[in-house]
C-alpha cells in the first residue's frame, strides 16, 4: 500500500472518536502490557516453587472460576454504582492481590489469592465495554471495539516475550511490575475518565423506563441464545492454548514448534485486525458471525489433517481470522441488544460465556482426547462451529437498528461529539 492510502486508511481508522475512548484504550494497553500472572502462573507454581502439575491445574481452575463470579458481580456495580467507580475498585483490587500471590508461601493461601486475582482482573471488563458504549457514537462501535480488543493483543503479545526474560531472574519481579502498571491504570482511569453511565441522563429527561435486574436479562430470550452461542464459540476458540499444546505434544511435536504456530496467531491479530475492521465495520453482523463461526470450527477441525508445523500454523490463520472477525461483531452486537441502563448486566452476562468457556474447555478437551483421540476433539469443534453458525443465523432476524439507541443517548453523543480527536 503507498504511504499516502496508508496514512488516509489509518486516520480514518481513529479518526472521530472520543478523546475519552482514547483514555480507555490507553489503559487497556498498559494493563495487557504488565500481564504476567496469567501467562506464567503454571511455570512459577510447578519451577519455582515446586508445586506438582495437578496443584497448578487447581489454581488455574480457581483463576477461572473467579473470573465466573466476578462476571455478575461487576456487571450489577457497573450498573448501579457506575463504569468509572466500578473500574476503579477492580484495578485496585487486581494491583493489591497480584502484588500479594508474588509474597504467599502456603499453597491454600496461594489458591485463595490466586481465586482474587481471576475475579479482581475479570471485575473490569463488563464496566470497560459498558463505558465503551456508552462514549461512542453507535456507528462507530465496532471500530472502537475492534481497537481495544487490538490493544489487548498487542500488549500481551509484548508482555509475553518481556515476562519470559523477567521470570529468568526473578518471577516476584514480574508480580510486582504487574501489580504497578495495574495500579498505574487506576490512576489514569482517576484523572481523565468522567463517569459515563446514561442513566443519570435518562433520569433528567424523565424516562420511567422499567429497571433491569439479572432476572430481566435472564428472562431475554434472545441475549441469551446470544450468550449461549458466544459460549460454544468461546469453547472452539479455548483450544488454541489448552487442546492444540496436547495434541501437537501427543503428535510428537515439541513446545518450541507449538510456539511457532501459535505465535501465528498474535501476529495476524496484531496486523490484521484494524484492516479487517474497516471491511467488517458497517456489514450485517449476523452475516459475520455465522461465517466467524463456521471460519472458527472448521480452521480448527482442518487440524485432525495437519502433520507438519506449516501445515498447523496455516490452521491457526483460519481460526485467527474468525477471532479477528468475532470479537468486535460479538461485542458490538451485546451492546445492540442490551438496554441502554442495563448494559453493565448485559455485559456481564456476557462476558461470563466466556469465563465459563475456560472453565469448561480443559475438562472437555481432556475427556475427548483421552477417550476418543485429538482427531474427534477436532471433529468436534467442526460441529459447534455449525451449530454456532446455524443458531446465529436463526437468532439475528429483525436486529434492532443500530442507530436506535442513538435517540435515547442524547447526554453522551453530545459529549462525544464535543471531545472527538
Amino acid at each position: 500500500m503507498p504511504p499516502a492510502a496508508l496514512r488516509r486508511a489509518l486516520s480514518e481508522t481513529v479518526s472521530g472518536l472520543p478523546r475519552e475512548f482514547w483514555w480507555l484504550w490507553t489503559s487497556t494497553l498498559v494493563n495487557r502490557l504488565g500481564a504476567f500472572v496469567a501467562t506464567f502462573m503454571a511455570l512459577y507454581l510447578t519451577l519455582d516453587r515446586g508445586y506438582s502439575a495437578s496443584y497448578a491445574g487447581l489454581v488455574a481452575a480457581l483463576h477461572g472460576l473467579g473470573g465466573v463470579v466476578a462476571s455478575l458481580g461487576a456487571g450489577v456495580l457497573t450498573d448501579r454504582l457506575g463504569r468509572r467507580p466500578t473500574l476503579l475498585v477492580a484495578q485496585t483490587s487486581t494491583a493489591v492481590s497480584v502484588a500479594a500471590l508474588g509474597f504467599v508461601q502456603d499453597p491454600v493461601s496461594i489458591a485463595g489469592v490466586a481465586f482474587l486475582v481471576g475475579a479482581a482482573s475479570s471485575a473490569s471488563r463488563p464496566a470497560v465495554q459498558a463505558m465503551m458504549a456508552d462514549i461512542v457514537r453507535p456507528e462507530d462501535r465496532v471500530r472502537a471495539f475492534s481497537l481495544n480488543y487490538w490493544a489487548i493483543n498487542l500488549g500481551f503479545a509484548v508482555s509475553a516475550m518481556g515476562a519470559g526474560f523477567i521470570a529468568e531472574s526473578s518471577y516476584l519481579a514480574g508480580f510486582l511490575i504487574e501489580a504497578a502498571m495495574t495500579l498505574a491504570c487506576a490512576v489514569l482511569i482517576f484523572l481523565k475518565l468522567p463517569e459515563s453511565r446514561p442513566e443519570r441522563a435518562a433520569k433528567a429527561a424523565g424516562d420511567d423506563a422499567p429497571p433491569v435486574g439479572l432476572g430481566t436479562v435472564l428472562r431475554d430470550g434472545r441475549f441469551m441464545g446470544v450468550v449461549g452461542l458466544s459460549f460454544l464459540v468461546a469453547l472452539i476458540f479455548q483450544q488454541g492454548s489448552v487442546a492444540l499444546p496436547v495434541a501437537m505434544g501427543q503428535a510428537g511435536f515439541s513446545s518450541a514448534d507449538y510456539g511457532m504456530a501459535i505465535a501465528v496467531n498474535g501476529v495476524l491479530i496484531v496486523a490484521l485486525q484494524i484492516p479487517v475492521t474497516r471491511l467488517i465495520e458497517h456489514r450485517d453482523p449476523r452475516r459475520l458471525l455465522v461465517v466467524s463461526s463456521l471460519l472458527a470450527g472448521y480452521g480448527f477441525g482442518l487440524t485432525a489433517f495437519a502433520g507438519s508445523v506449516g501445515v498447523i500454523a496455516l490452521t491457526v490463520c483460519v481460526w485467527t481470522l474468525a477471532e479477528i472477525v468475532n470479537a468486535p461483531t460479538q461485542t458490538g452486537l451485546v451492546v445492540r441488544l442490551s438496554p441502554v441502563h442495563g448494559r453493565g448486566r448485559y455485559q456481564g452476562m456476557y462476558t461470563m460465556s466466556w469465563s465459563v468457556a475456560a472453565l469448561v474447555a480443559p475438562l472437555m478437551s481432556g475427556f475427548v482426547i483421552d477417550r476418543y483421540g485429538a482427531e474427534w476433539l477436532w471433529g468436534l469443534s467442526a460441529v459447534i462451529g455449525t451449530v454456532a453458525g446455524v443458531g446465529y443465523a436463526t437468532l439475528m432476524r429483525r436486529l434492532p437498528d443500530e442507530t436506535a439507541a442513538a435517540t435515547v443517548e442524547p447526554v453522551a453523543a453530545e459529549r462525544a461529539a464535543s471531545s472527538t480527536v
